[in-house]
């Protein structure tokens, strides 16, 4: 049940982010790329919009910025193509949409929409997904769009390393997403990415799955990044979205269970971004960094990366 609330908005760039290699002028441009896509998805919100279209609006910008594993800056897969995955959830009817290794389509979250709204299905993946985009009118463009020198080296870099340190380094990639509680009260999350460098055999993770990287009910909203195998077997959005509903957990107790227990004593890493129906924010992770932006209450604007900022 719906009721007016204040409108509260947070969106994702990845979990694994790290201080190494990030010059100042790409952390200057990364915070600005964020601070404008969090105003974007606020702003639609304070118009009365709602929670569904500022998600949609604001991973649309980070898709379309090549700093991002997501979109423009899709990392490649073994056989040096970009593989792209997103999902979107409406936490007021329950409806959701999702895709999976889709290779020419430019917005993958905004597919995952028309999944969403114009089929009676949740999840469509490859050839199919891309025959559905065309046959509800949506542009699809050269694989080479994706391209982006960046992760065409990390790709090479990759192909180099023994199995053993890839494995060990496997989740140092990126995933966007974003959560929102609009005016009357209802939540939405959305996941976008590019998947994981020199990723093989048609490999998914849990940013396309419902219930493992994005999940919204009535209660709470969660979008995940991180390494989407153990966030998958752990059902993490899920989980934190249920521990809030049934066991009457405050969101941060709920993340940090997950995303501080759970998910590391499984092996894995990463974090997640989450609002409640109170519009309690709260971005979450194990990794040395995340880039986060969020708006709250007041309608001030914040952005943070690494651990060490307020």
């Amino acid at each position: 049940m719906s009721h007016a609330a204040t409108p509260v908005f947070i969106l994702h760039t990845g979990a694994g982010l790290v201080h190494e290699g990030l010059t100042p002028e790409r952390d200057a441009h990364m915070r600005a790329v964020m601070k404008q896509a969090a105003e974007k998805g606020y702003g639609i919100l304070k118009s009365g919009g709602s929670s569904l279209d500022a998600v949609s609006a604001a991973i649309v910008i980070l898709e379309d910025e090549p700093e991002f594993n997501a979109g423009k800056g899709a990392v490649f897969n073994h056989d040096g193509k970009n593989e792209l995955d997103a999902s979107l959830m409406d936490g007021a009817t329950l409806q959701a949409g999702a895709v999976a290794n889709v290779h020419r389509v430019k917005n993958p979250i905004l597919l995952a929409r028309a999944v969403m709204e114009k089929s009676p299905h949740v999840m469509m993946v490859g050839d199919g997904a891309e025959e559905f985009a065309k046959s509800v009118g949506m542009t699809l463009v050269d694989p080479k769009y994706f391209y982006t020198e960046r992760r065409w080296q990390e790709l090479q870099k990759a192909l180099k390393e023994d199995a053993e340190k890839q494995k060990s380094t496997a989740s140092k990639h990126g995933t966007v997403g974003a959560v929102a509680l609009d005016s009357k009260g209802n939540l939405a999350a959305g996941t976008s990415t590019g998947g994981m460098t020199d990723k093989r055999f048609g490999r998914v993770g849990d940013s396309p799955v419902i219930g493992a990287g994005t999940y919204a009910n009535g209660k709470c909203a969660v979008s995940a990044t991180g390494w989407g195998e153990f966030y998958i077997r752990s059902v993490a959005a899920h989980d934190i979205c249920a521990r809030v509903g049934y066991a009457n957990e405050a969101l941060q107790k709920a993340t940090d269970d997950v995303v501080m227990g759970i998910v590391p004593k499984l092996g894995g890493d990463g974090g997640v971004i989450a609002i409640d129906a109170d519009g309690n924010i709260v971005a979450q992770y194990n990794t040395e960094g995340m880039g986060h932006a969020w708006v709250d209450k007041t309608g001030a604007t914040h952005v943070a990366m690494f651990k060490d900022e307020k």
